[in-house]
């Protein structure tokens, strides 16, 4: 079947994902609409998986579990997908960044679109890009700390029963719909920056990102280049959304990959690159990492509404307060 499948793949998985995602989101509008409208409007549950927008939660979610001992039921499923992603990220480098987060998705989009105008994608000068490739880092190194270490155990056990963390997704939902003039600024910014540069949110400000690349640098898998069926024609390299000079490794440890398999998809040499577990003897085929993202993302879902920790056990009534008031 050769290899030109794989990015086909890869973007019908990440637009299925992203249809998804807004299917959840119009799902929790209606059930927020329907308390906001003092129940004028029909009642839709609210959709659990809506939690995976909700990092900092989790995160908080995270310490309360390592004090106490529990998950709390506040936003169970917020943790349940973190972990999964973790455990995504560890197993299967950043794939989650390129097979399944919608941010990468609609950044992907722009800069292929940047790409079709310009007949090119720009890099920034090699300083710069490092310097701006700190601020994902520092930004992550603040909310670890702050929340980590910082805050006392009861202090994270109050702030997750709180009503402010109760309603975190409803605020989140009342970002987007409300947007002030700085927000929709910034992000319209971002936008048009995400056309003639590729992925700028992603390589220079998203801490989510950033975590999981640190973790993606122990995974068993990494794209690995055979030197002796190699031709040196610098294609992976160019196609790299991450400019990551795939020609110039043997193994590609960088935590800026992201699993996308273009490197591998576009190579010109059969067997010079592949996916392989370490030992660099087995390889991981594009279906069967596709297949892997897939199923270890879901079953993080499955285990958590298996073990009891995916439904918010918050009453409609305490719902009705929170939203309605």
């Amino acid at each position: 079947m050769g290899k030109r499948y794989l990015q086909p793949l890869r973007i019908l998985v990440q637009w299925g994902f992203l249809f998804f995602s807004l299917y959840l989101g119009i799902q929790f509008y209606r059930f927020v609409l329907h308390f906001r409208s003092g129940g004028a409007t029909s009642f839709v549950p609210r959709p659990d998986g809506i939690e995976a927008f909700l990092p900092i939660s989790a995160l908080l979610s995270l310490k309360e579990w390592l004090a106490s001992g529990s998950i709390n039921p506040v936003h169970p499923a917020a943790l349940v997908i973190f972990l999964t992603v973790v455990a995504v990220s560890f197993l299967l480098k950043r794939s989650f960044c390129s097979w399944i987060c919608p941010v990468g998705t609609l950044s992907e989009a722009l800069w292929k679109s940047g790409f079709n105008l310009f007949r090119r994608n720009f890099r920034l000068p090699r300083r710069m890009d490092v310097a701006l490739r700190g601020i994902k880092f520092a930004l992550l190194c603040f909310f670890l700390y702050s929340i980590l270490f910082a805050m006392a155990p009861e202090q994270v056990t109050s702030f997750v029963y709180s009503d402010y963390n109760k309603t975190a997704d409803v605020r989140l939902l009342d970002f987007f719909l409300h947007l002030s003039g700085i927000s929709l600024t910034v992000i319209a910014g971002l936008a048009l920056l995400s056309l003639p540069v590729r992925n700028p949110f992603c390589r220079f400000l998203c801490p989510y990102g950033a975590l999981l690349g640190l973790i993606s640098m122990f995974s068993p898998v990494k794209v690995t280049r055979e030197g002796k069926t190699c031709v040196s024609c610098g294609v992976c390299t160019q196609v790299c959304p991450s400019y990551i000079p795939v020609m110039a490794k043997e193994r590609v440890h960088s935590e800026e990959c992201i699993g996308c398999l273009r490197c591998i998809s576009h190579c010109r040499a059969e067997g010079a690159l592949e996916m392989k577990l370490t030992g660099r003897k087995i390889v991981v085929n594009g279906f069967l990492f596709a297949v892997l993202v897939v199923l270890i993302f879901w079953g993080g879902t499955l285990v958590g509404k298996a073990t009891g920790h995916w439904h918010a056990e918050i009453a409609k009534g305490e719902y009705a307060r929170l939203i309605g008031r």
